[in-house]
Parts: structure tokens; C-alpha cells; sequence
């Protein structure tokens, strides 16, 4: 999907994550991939000009992959906020809530991605994030 988001625009993509999830049988999934593509898509709000993205969402061998592409040139960086700030923490949850996650420049902008693994049985594992 190409689109130019506003701030009401994550709640749509986060139904779009959670229809894809429903359909391929990855429903324990949901939570995560939901906020962590609310975080995503935020930053988008927050810093793109124009508020442009491409969101992909893939199936992939053992889970989901998600992928937010915008035309910001900046790479983000995990950040410690003070514990007063009102903003900074969205890295910080995308990388507790899921698998593995990361960003590579893709010209004029970047993507940042992230993948949540399908646990086997009853999906109750706890889930650790990995920045690669």
C-alpha cells in the first residue's frame, strides 16, 4: 500500500495487520504487529514531510513481516527518553513487542521493518527484540 497517512490513518492499517494475521492463522501474533506498526506509522506522522509511507505486509516463513517505507532520509535510533518526555518510545516498544526488527536506507527515504515469529502450540512465549 502507498499511501499518505494522518493521524487517525494507524488504526486503519492496524485492522488491515490484524485481517492478514486472522487469514493466515497467526491471531497470537495480533497484539504485537498491531502496536508495533501503530509506532511505525507514527513516526511517520511525526517527522515525514508530506506524511508519505508504503506499508507492505508479508507472510513469511515463520511469522509475519512488516514493512514501513517513507521518503525521511534519517534512520532512526532507539532512544532513552526522560521519563517525562511525552515522545521517544516507539523503537523501544517495537523492539520489546517483536522478534527482530531494523532499518536500511532505501533511497530518497529508508524502511523500517520488524518480524514477529508464530510460536508453535499456544503462542504464550515471550517474545525478545533483536535491532539488526
Amino acid at each position: 500500500m502507498h499511501l499518505t497517512i494522518g493521524d487517525h490513518s494507524p488504526r486503519h492499517i492496524r485492522r488491515i495487520v490484524r485481517a492478514y494475521l486472522h487469514r493466515w492463522a497467526m491471531t497470537e501474533l495480533t497484539d504485537a504487529a498491531e502496536l508495533a506498526v501503530t509506532e511505525l506509522l507514527a513516526n511517520v506522522v511525526r517527522h515525514v514531510p508530506g506524511r508519505s509511507c508504503g506499508v507492505l505486509i508479508l507472510r513469511v516463513t515463520n511469522g509475519v513481516r512488516v514493512e514501513v517505507t517513507d521518503t525521511d532520509p534519517r534512520l532512526p535510533e532507539v532512544q532513552e527518553p526522560d521519563r517525562l518526555a511525552e515522545h521517544g518510545r516507539g523503537l523501544m516498544l517495537v523492539e520489546a513487542l517483536t522478534d527482530r526488527w531494523g532499518v536500511a536506507p532505501n533511497p530518497p527515504g529508508k524502511t523500517v521493518w520488524f518480524e514477529c515469529d508464530a510460536q508453535p502450540g499456544d503462542g504464550t512465549s515471550v517474545r525478545r527484540g533483536v535491532h539488526q
